[in-house]
């Protein structure tokens, strides 16, 4: 169970890292905001709401 979570946050260090080492902070704000869409469209998937969410794509 542990190894699985660290693998999912394996990609979030490695985006971490990149911006810290090459120092493109300005690339944080869309990677925040991809990861927030991300989460939006998964919870919101099976709820009343995802016809509103898929019209906007």
């Amino acid at each position: 169970m542990a190894a699985q979570v660290s693998e999912r946050f394996a990609l979030l260090k490695e985006v971490w890292g990149f911006l810290k080492v090459r120092k493109k902070w300005w690339l944080a704000p869309l990677f925040m905001f991809l990861i927030l869409m991300g989460i939006v469209l998964i919870f919101a998937e099976g709820s009343a709401i995802a016809p509103f969410i898929y019209a906007i794509f």
